[in-house]
């Protein structure tokens, strides 16, 4: 029997903050609570920016602020799926969006078209495409009057390619690239960039949930798993991510930023 190859490693980094990339700008980052979204949070907030921390988890919230003791971090426990709580996430920003990242997402079961549960399409959908449309939506508006903003939307080597997850997961990481790609042209006149990050493989806490794999589609996409190019670390795709959101990334628009060791060029 031939031997699994193995999985790449990835080059040694450490994090190098950029003091005051981000003073005076408001930016949301929802999913704050774990994995990319809460490395993304504390980065923007020990970078200088004013950060509206969005998740479903209290108890994640509070742990992430406690870290950044002296950081202007605002909690707000929401559900973006919600319209109510998409209001109430703009109301706590004061009225005033710099900056937008759309982090926050759900896996699927891994499972093919023919066995997709009702329930884990209208869950995956409602999350990872309703909830980034409904904010940025809300916040665009506060953008166009300021002449100004960035939005990063996080897709994924699913939004690219077939091969990487189920068939609802990658569907709507294939409708978060449409919602980019369409605004980017949209506002790019008025001084808005919106941009996509497509991870690979992440250390994060994603897939914790994925229960009852499709039998069919699961073997099927683990059989493309040996592809991956490494396991990156959720502070790896924040200075991905951040870059974007800055104006270090001025001329930026409308691209799909693959953070994933290399995957994209298999």
């Amino acid at each position: 029997m031939e031997e699994t190859p193995a999985m790449p490693k990835l080059a040694d980094w450490t994090e190098k903050i950029t003091p005051g990339r981000f003073d005076g700008k408001t930016v949301i980052v929802t999913g704050a609570g774990s994995g990319i979204g809460r490395a993304t949070a504390s980065r923007v907030a020990r970078e200088g920016g004013k950060v509206i921390a969005v998740d479903v988890s209290e108890p994640r919230l509070a742990e992430m602020k406690a870290e950044l003791d002296g950081c202007d971090v605002t909690t707000l426990v929401g559900d973006i799926t919600k319209q109510e709580d998409i209001d109430a996430i703009v109301a706590a920003a004061g009225g005033k969006v710099d900056c937008l990242a759309n982090v926050a997402g759900i896996m699927d079961n891994m499972s093919a078209q023919h066995e997709v549960p009702d329930n884990i399409w209208k869950r995956v959908m409602a999350v990872n495409v309703d909830g980034a449309f409904l904010l940025g939506r809300a916040v665009i508006p506060g953008m166009l009057e300021a002449g100004k903003g960035s939005i990063v939307n996080v897709a994924s080597a699913a939004g690219i390619r077939g091969s990487a997850a189920g068939m609802t997961y990658t569907t709507s990481k294939h409708a978060v690239v449409g919602m980019t790609r369409s605004s980017a042209f949209m506002y790019a006149p008025s001084g808005i960039r919106v941009n996509a990050v497509c991870p690979g493989g992440v250390l994060t806490n994603v897939g914790d949930n994925m229960v009852n794999l499709g039998a069919f589609g699961a073997p099927r996409v683990g059989s493309a798993q040996g592809n991956v190019q490494g396991m990156a670390t959720a502070q790896q795709l924040a200075a991905t991510i951040t870059w974007l959101l800055s104006d270090d990334s001025t001329n930026v628009n409308g691209t799909l930023l693959s953070s994933d060791g290399g995957w994209v060029a298999i």
